[in-house]
């Protein structure tokens, strides 16, 4: 059993580089793996091992410049969710591109699990998911507006065309963990929308918290990691992930014709070229062949790269 722990905080980090090596460096002696990104902006990521190894990684973030009041979720796998250690540099932790977004002057107004399904049923609420389509597909609240974004980056110019229908209501956002509802809120109060409000610690901390009975979360929830979706309780969910567009899918749909391992899926089979489909058959050629010596082939775990879905934006 492995520990997962999704974590990120909004602080100034004025050298992030100079952090980068020593980050690293205590995540691979305690033998933790997955991703974390510094940005001047602050810390964003998920990452997995022995619950020791989580202790020490989480003590050193804490330790860094303005983390001492740092968030985190915890979660299990049975698996190891992630094959290796990246400590990646970025301009922001979670891409919006809106420079003068700034979620440490102020933020909507936090929502406890628990208060949550009362404010979303309200008749002059608009709920309004924050993530990208292939996350949305397999799940989200009852009621939820889904803007069809195909990444983050795309949510402002969505909400502009899209303002008038928000007239008199006020606005209530999620997303996964709770990062991009930092952001989204910000900007929203800057575009003039007076209220507010976003899932305090996200989906994920609401499906931690609340009984499946009583529950407004219909499907399951898309995580960045080796399980691919959770739901209620942070149970693995069923979801398998295509390695040729990194979309989720269900077991069933790798019996559907369109799907060839690593190559395509039934919904991105038209997305990419034949070249490309051939350059994908190889790559799964050479891992299979690196499987049969007993070895892990280099990019066993790179997505494909005309379709870096994950990559678009973490959490």
């Amino acid at each position: 059993m492995f520990t997962v722990c999704a974590l990120y905080h909004f602080t100034r980090f004025d050298d992030p580089a100079g952090l980068q090596g020593p980050l690293l460096d205590c995540c691979r002696a305690h033998a933790v793996t997955g991703t974390l990104l510094l940005a001047g902006e602050g810390i964003n990521g998920t990452i997995a091992g022995p619950r020791a190894g989580i202790d020490a990684v989480l003590l050193h973030i804490r330790a860094l410049p303005g983390c001492a009041d740092l968030e985190w979720k915890l979660s299990n796998a049975q698996d190891r969710p992630f094959a290796r250690m990246k400590v990646r540099l970025k301009r922001e932790i979670v891409t919006m591109g809106q420079p003068d977004v700034d979620p440490r002057s102020r933020v909507g107004h936090y929502v406890e699990p628990s208060d949550w399904n009362e404010l979303i049923r309200s008749p002059d609420v608009a709920v309004i998911d924050t993530r990208n389509d292939y996350e949305v597909a397999i799940g989200t609240f009852e009621g939820a507006i889904d803007p069809q974004t195909d990444s983050f980056r795309d949510f402002p110019a969505w909400w502009e065309a899209n303002r008038e229908r928000f007239h008199n209501k006020r606005i209530a956002m999620f997303c996964t963990g709770g990062i991009r509802c930092e952001k989204s809120t910000n900007w929203l109060l800057g575009q003039g929308v007076e209220e507010v409000f976003h899932l305090k610690g996200g989906i994920l901390k609401y499906l931690e918290d609340i009984p499946e009975d009583t529950s407004a979360w219909q499907g399951e929830c898309f995580v960045f990691d080796g399980r691919v979706s959770v739901g209620h309780g942070l149970r693995e969910g069923p979801h398998l992930l295509c390695h040729a567009c990194r979309r989720p899918m269900l077991p069933d749909d790798r019996s559907r014709p369109e799907y060839e391992h690593g190559v395509s899926c039934h919904k991105c089979i038209s997305e990419t070229s034949e070249s490309d489909k051939a350059r994908f058959r190889e790559r799964q050629k050479q891992i299979a062949l690196a499987e049969a010596r007993g070895e892990r082939h280099l990019h066993a775990d790179v997505p494909n790269d005309v379709m870096p879905i994950m990559a678009r934006d973490q959490k």
